[in-house]
């Protein structure tokens, strides 16, 4: 059995592999599991990049990182896998960490404190992470771009039902006129162009049982219909919005796919995989 990290922090069994399940240490409501590939070896010298796979509304963070472990062993990257429950603000809260913030509640706050502490346990290579995300884990994802552009090796996003256009004519969630003033930072234009990004959507993807805003949700605004009515519509709008800034998109739609990532998932180890060649090639 191992015994010993490679920063010198225990580990046991359930560490390695297809791990068990932690609470982070930074809020104990938030747990994560994660896949360590198995040449991961705790007295090698061997680092790792880190994948963080975001889940939507239905939190299927076990699904996603067994789905993401043969690529994990492929490329020699470690899976991290949060959990955001429900019910954290409110009965019957389902969406509140895909705005990323709910109060005093930073849902970015807890991601990167999940990732330190897998640096803290691990070799793990850089400080940026690459970072895909489903549905409700797509809504985390662009806004999590827009804040922490520094810590992001590649960004992909996946059908995100309700987006934040790179818009500075309108307010949060909207667009990011007022960003600053919600988030206390600003966008670093200069440093997201700098982050390869995926969008990825099925062909089908147009239901709009789940996303249509009208004036009498709690989420309506202004400019809430901008981007359009489906999830494909919404998203060629947040690929226009970041491609009239610089940001460059690779824009994957899958035909005969609907709100279903399991056709799609494919294309994101493919962007991954390249994303790892070219950041290794330039090492």
């Amino acid at each position: 059995m191992r015994k010993v990290g490679g920063h010198g922090q225990k580990l046991s069994y359930y560490d390695f592999g297809h791990t068990t399940v932690y609470a982070s240490r930074f809020d104990q409501r938030f747990p994560y599991c994660a896949y360590v590939p198995d040449d991961y070896e705790e007295d090698g010298d061997k680092t790792y990049p880190l994948a963080v796979i975001v889940h939507g509304t239905e939190r299927g963070m076990l699904a996603y990182r067994d789905a993401f472990a043969d690529f994990a062993g492929e490329n020699g990257v470690i899976v991290l896998c949060p959990l955001f429950p429900a019910n954290i603000c409110f009965p019957g809260d389902l969406s509140s960490y895909k705005m990323l913030r709910a109060g005093d509640l930073h849902y970015d706050a807890v991601m990167l404190d999940m990732i330190d502490e897998m640096r803290e346990r691990y070799r793990i290579a850089g400080d940026r992470v690459m970072m895909y995300g489903f549905s409700g884990g797509g809504h985390f994802t662009h806004r999590f771009l827009y804040l922490h552009p520094e810590r992001l090796m590649a960004a992909s996003i996946g059908a995100p039902g309700v987006v934040t256009l790179l818009d500075f004519d309108h307010d949060f969630w909207v667009g990011v006129r007022d960003f600053e003033a919600v988030f206390g930072k600003k966008i670093d234009l200069d440093a997201a162009r700098k982050v390869p990004v995926q969008m990825v959507i099925g062909g089908d993807d147009h239901e709009t049982w789940e996303i249509t805003i009208t004036p009498s949700d709690a989420l309506w605004m202004p400019g809430a219909d901008l981007a359009g009515a489906d999830r494909n519509d919404r998203l060629q709008s947040l690929k226009k919005s970041f491609e009239q800034h610089g940001i460059g998109v690779r824009l994957d739609v899958v035909p005969g796919v609907a709100h279903n990532d399991r056709e799609l998932i494919a294309h994101v180890k493919e962007f991954f995989t390249e994303t790892l060649s070219a950041v290794r090639t330039l090492a």
